[in-house]
């Protein structure tokens, strides 16, 4: 095969990262440009190397069944959804499919239990959280894909109303004032009460003209209440510098709110905690998570990546509305590296009416250890010396364990800790299957088994997927 040929292939499958995969004269081609999995393509070669070959879609020359036209004005531009020419329906499979094939691949698990992707009902402007980017010459939206290059959007099928108007708003503020220090635009939106937070990030800790903005921050956000009943409100403004947040306008929180079996369930979201970003299927996925940390009552629960403390609440408030007194027997006890979303976790506590809980900031790959005395944990005096520092809290043993840890997987030295703290059940929330495959090799081989797993479609339209799995102490 050379370079610049132009070949023919039928597109067997579709990887994570949105290229199509398909083999010619007896090697692996990967193809940008939009295949889906039943096409056959003509593709430009434009990389060869030993075992196979990148190249560049060119016609296709037979449609996939599955095949639909893209919705977005801007596909093959945004780097965003790399999906949008593939039926939702073959969307799942795929998730699914790519689930199963990585825990076979890198897993080391034969013949893995999946079940079938959990699909969304609402397709389009599911985002509660848009981050956008901001360009040299004012432009706002979204980075073109594998490039540098802001693509200037107006409009996005994925984000809420909220989040596109205060887009707006931004683009007209720098194309009026100049100002060029912000770098980025993050919009929360809670869908349950309608609250709206803005955070800027910028290059300057004064943000010039930042009244004006707050100003037309509001109005934009305000405007929507015109076609909408209870509507949305501007509740916070903040601006990121160096890494500190502070508060410019509003309050330093925005309140969502869930309806549950038993009531309504709150949590206060900061400007950089996180926060699951689609909100219904927040509730599909935590209640597979709860279905699979069984709680009976008067277990210890290790909430570890806790964020806001969604999870270890969620999993209480099932239990409370089950049976009361199995409720009050049980405690969580959660670790999260980010300070805010631990002040947030607790405080969701507070809120939802919940005193078996404790939340701690640090390192879970850290703090853990040290709470099990498998590691010495260090702090910096007022010299600047770093010495050993107690732990806040003893742990022995814990019955269940819950991991939700960000893209790049859990630290080997916590799941070390995690498998020797002996839980029944470890619940595994991913959002990478590839760093998931990891560590479940590695805890299988430490005494866990592997019993099943359960792909949540989070993202429609994108090649990113969440699983949440379920493993057991080996007997």
């Amino acid at each position: 095969m050379e370079k610049n040929k132009i070949i023919e292939l039928v597109i067997e499958d579709m990887l994570d990262d949105g290229r199509a995969f398909g083999r010619c004269e007896g090697c692996a081609v990967f193809v940008s440009g939009g295949a889906v999995p039943g096409d056959t393509v003509k593709a430009k070669v434009t990389k060869v190397k030993k075992s196979s070959a990148e190249a560049a879609l060119t016609e296709v020359t037979v449609r996939s069944d599955d095949r639909i036209t893209a919705e977005c004005p801007y596909f093959g531009e945004c780097g965003g959804c790399a999906m949008q020419q593939l039926s939702y329906e073959a969307q799942r499979r795929l998730k699914t499919e790519q689930v199963k094939a990585k825990l076979k691949r890198l897993g080391g698990i034969e013949d893995p239990k999946i079940d079938d992707c959990i699909g969304a009902e609402t397709l389009k402007y599911y985002r509660n959280k848009a981050v956008f980017a901001i360009g040299p010459h004012g432009e706002v939206g979204f980075m073109k894909g594998k490039s540098h290059f802001v693509l200037d959007i107006s409009d996005c099928m994925l984000q809420s109303d909220a989040a596109m108007v205060c887009a707006d708003a931004l683009r007209a503020f720098l194309k009026e004032t100049g100002v060029r220090c912000i770098t980025q635009l993050t919009v929360k939106t809670a869908f349950g009460t309608g609250e709206v937070m803005a955070v800027l990030d910028s290059e300057s800790k004064e943000i010039p003209q930042i009244e004006k903005l707050i100003g037309m921050f509001d109005d934009a956000v305000y405007s929507l209440n015109e076609d909408e009943e209870g509507g949305y409100s501007l509740e916070s403004v903040a601006v990121i510098h160096k890494g500190k947040c502070r508060v410019v306008a509003g309050k330093p929180t925005i309140t969502d709110e869930f309806i549950t079996d038993g009531g309504i369930l709150q949590f206060e979201i900061s400007p950089q905690s996180f926060f699951q970003v689609n909100p219904e299927q927040m509730v599909k996925l935590y209640d597979k998570a709860a279905e699979y940390a069984g709680l009976k009552g008067g277990e210890t629960v290790l909430d570890l990546y806790c964020g806001a403390g969604t999870i270890g609440i969620w999993l209480l408030e099932k239990l409370r509305n089950k049976d009361i007194e199995a409720f009050e027997r049980t405690k969580v006890i959660g670790i999260e590296s980010v300070k805010p979303a631990v002040l947030d976790a607790n405080r969701n506590s507070v809120i939802n009416g919940l005193i078996n809980t404790r939340y701690f900031h640090g390192k879970a790959e850290e703090e853990l250890p040290g709470m099990m005395g498998l590691a010495k944990l260090c702090k910096w005096n007022e010299v600047n010396e770093r010495v050993e520092r107690e732990p806040e809290i003893k742990i022995e043993h814990a019955d269940v364990v819950v991991l939700d840890p960000p893209r790049a997987g859990c630290d080997e030295a916590l799941l070390a800790a995690v498998a020797a703290a002996q839980p029944s059940r470890i619940v595994y929330v991913s959002c990478d299957p590839g760093t998931l495959a990891r560590d479940i090799k590695y805890l299988n081989a430490n005494g866990y088994e592997f019993i099943e797993a359960t792909p949540v479609d989070q993202f429609p339209w994108t090649t990113h997927i969440e699983a949440v799995v379920l493993m057991s102490k080996d007997r």
